[in-house]
Order: structure tokens, then C-alpha cells, then sequence
């Protein structure tokens, strides 16, 4: 009665459901430069985060990534501005004063011409990377980093406690700054110098460090059982190849190198040996999980929803679909329907995850 009483309560959906989900739409993303469907994803992965995120502090990071991915489009933009030739076009906006640089340096421009279609390009070339951050800001925003460390397999188990304290110490030194800053103001201090910020600062993430170091060790972090070294062999090789098949496997898929089914051959090889080292890795871990979370028809919904959006986009890319790549950066850009279709598939998560638990005021 408390299994079926955990699963139907307001809860928390799977970290690993909203951080494939995401990582769908980011595939999505990679497979077009056209504005419509990039602003379309945009869309989409805001509309969820505004639908499910929590109140706690991660929670509010889309934003960043959003103002991140203007960053990227804003410095995509003046580099092909400052290095852009007429030869990537003919309409001339305007002239920029031209530096001129050493003859070992021949083929490259510091100014000049600067033209609308090189402009243009850069401008999509960027938002498909910015749109891509902003999904990843989405897995930020919606799952918790302590309970994907919990989720976490055994044999991964190490190294997710090294990223989420990685993860988690810029956060921490922001809200250290702010308490100090407000200290001071307190104590009627309104100038605040570099040196008599940063030390308080540094300091509180000393204590933290050691603080987190007694905690892991008196939980027993870090502490494997006995493995025979054939074991320990098999699970690194097991890795390797995994990780080699699964790099080899995201690289075609996303440029095209090699036939879409040796791609996916080699992505779902490298998939089965990781899964399988991690198995075999996880006899090492000698730990146990208190109320671990749940993996139900919502987590199965979320990722769908994801492989849907990402599976459209790329049969589209495959059978050459008109739409997903531009005939030129100043032509009127198609919206083909089913990359539309499968990304509007996308919005699932906003109603299939379960609603969150609200705070009582």
C-alpha cells in the first residue's frame, strides 16, 4: 500500500526521465537550422520548465541559459562580422574599418565587408547552439542534481559525486557572496572591496569542503568491496568500448559522416556495453538506497514525448525533408509538418508529469 501511495501522491518525476527528455529535444535541435522550428523548441522546453519546475534554487536556471544562449548568439554574430569575406555574399550592409595582418596570416580578414548573408548565417548558426544550451538549462531546472546522484548506477556512482559537488559549488559560492554582501550592508558597510568579500567567501567554502568530507566518510563514500582483477578488467574494457561506440555513434548522427544505419548500429553497440559494464561495476559499490525513486507510466510518457520530438526530426533529416536546412540564409525558410508535429509532441511532460507538492504558506 505505500508503493501505490508513493506513486500516486504529488511527487517529483525521475531526474533521468527529465534529463532524457531533455537531451531528446537537444537532438532535435541539432538536426535543424531553421529559425521557425529552432524558436518552436525554444518554446516548447520554456513552456515545460514553466509548467513543472519546483521553487527550489536550481529551479530558476533556465534563465541563465537562456541569457547564455544570447551570449553565444551575440558572439556568433560579431566574429562573422569581423572575419565574414564577400564571397559568402553580395548584399553589403556596411564596411568596417580593415586591420591588416602579417603574410603568414594570408587568407584571413580582420574587418571589411560585411554582408547579410554572412550575418544571417551566423545568426542561425548560433541559435541552433544556444537553443541546444537552453535544453540542457531545461535538465538543469527540472531535476534535482542530489536525487540524480541517488539515481545514480553503482559503478557511476564515484564520479557523479565528483560532478554534483562540482556542480553544486558555484551555487553555493553565489549565495556566500550575497550573505556577505548583506552583512555588510547590515553593519553599514556600503563599499565592498574585492579582498574583504572574497575571504569570508573562501572561507565558507573551506568549512563546506570539510564539512562534506567528515559527512561522505562517516556514510561510507568511497568504499568498494572485493572484485577479482579479471572482473576489474572485463568492466574497463566493457567501458571503453562502450564509451568509444557511443562517441563514434552521436558523432554521425549529428554530421552526417557516416550511413544512418551504421550510426545507429554503433550507438546502440556502445549503449549495451555500458549498460553491461555498469552491471558488472556495480558489484563493487557496497551501498544501499533509502526510498529510491520511482520509474512509472510518467517517467515512460517524458521520455517518449522526447523520443518522439528527436526520432521525427531525424527521419526528417534522413529522407531530406525540405525545410530542416535552408537553400540560402536570405530565402523564406519551409516549416515542414512533421518536424512540427514531433516537436508540438514535445509539450507532453507539462501535463503527463506529476504535479509537484506546494508549499504550505
Amino acid at each position: 500500500m505505500r508503493a501505490v501511495h508513493h506513486l500516486t501522491l504529488p511527487r517529483a518525476l525521475h531526474p533521468g526521465a527529465w534529463w532524457l527528455w531533455a537531451l531528446c529535444m537537444a537532438v532535435a535541435a541539432s538536426r535543424t537550422r531553421n529559425p521557425v522550428l529552432l524558436v518552436l523548441i525554444l518554446a516548447v522546453t520554456g513552456f515545460v520548465v514553466s509548467a513543472r519546475r519546483s521553487d527550489a534554487p536550481w529551479a530558476h536556471s533556465f534563465t541563465a541559459f537562456l541569457k547564455l544562449g544570447l551570449l553565444v548568439i551575440g558572439v556568433r554574430v560579431v566574429l562573422q562580422a569581423l572575419l565574414s569575406t564577400r564571397s559568402q555574399g553580395n548584399t553589403l550592409l556596411f564596411t568596417l574599418p580593415q586591420i591588416p595582418l602579417p603574410d603568414w596570416a594570408a587568407g584571413v580578414k580582420l574587418g571589411g565587408d560585411v554582408t547579410a548573408e554572412a550575418l544571417v548565417t551566423a545568426l542561425y548558426d548560433g541559435g541552433q547552439l544556444a537553443v541546444m544550451l537552453c535544453c540542457v538549462g531545461a535538465a538543469n531546472a527540472l531535476a534535482s542534481p542530489r536525487r540524480l546522484l541517488k539515481s545514480l548506477p553503482g559503478a557511476l556512482y564515484e564520479m557523479g559525486v565528483a560532478c554534483v559537488v562540482a556542480l553544486t559549488f558555484a551555487p553555493q559560492l553565489v549565495t556566500d557572496g550575497r550573505r556577505v554582501r548583506a552583512a555588510r550592508r547590515l553593519r553599514g558597510r556600503t563599499r565592498a572591496s574585492f579582498r574583504t568579500t572574497a575571504m569570508p567567501v573562501l572561507e565558507g567554502a573551506l568549512d563546506r569542503s570539510v564539512e562534506l568530507a567528515a559527512a561522505m566518510d562517516s556514510r561510507g563514500y568511497g568504499r568498494t568491496a572485493q572484485a577479482p582483477r579479471s572482473q576489474r578488467r572485463l568492466t574497463a574494457l566493457c567501458v571503453l568500448l562502450g564509451l568509444l561506440g557511443i562517441l563514434l555513434g552521436v558523432y554521425a548522427l549529428l554530421t552526417d559522416a557516416m550511413a544512418f544505419p551504421f550510426a545507429a548500429g554503433a550507438l546502440a553497440a556502445g549503449v549495451l556495453l555500458a549498460v553491461a559494464a555498469m552491471a558488472v561495476g556495480r558489484q563493487r559499490v557496497s551501498r544501499t538506497r533509502y526510498r529510491p525513486d520511482p520509474w512509472a507510466l510518467p517517467e515512460w510518457l517524458v521520455v517518449a514525448a522526447g523520443a518522439v520530438a528527436a526520432g521525427a526530426m531525424v527521419i526528417a533529416a534522413v529522407r531530406g525533408v525540405n525545410g530542416l536546412l535552408l537553400a540560402g540564409p536570405l530565402v523564406v525558410p519551409p516549416v515542414p509538418v512533421l518536424p512540427v508535429v514531433g516537436v508540438l509532441v514535445g509539450l507532453v511532460p507539462a501535463l503527463a508529469a506529476p504535479p509537484l507538492k506546494k508549499a504550505v504558506a
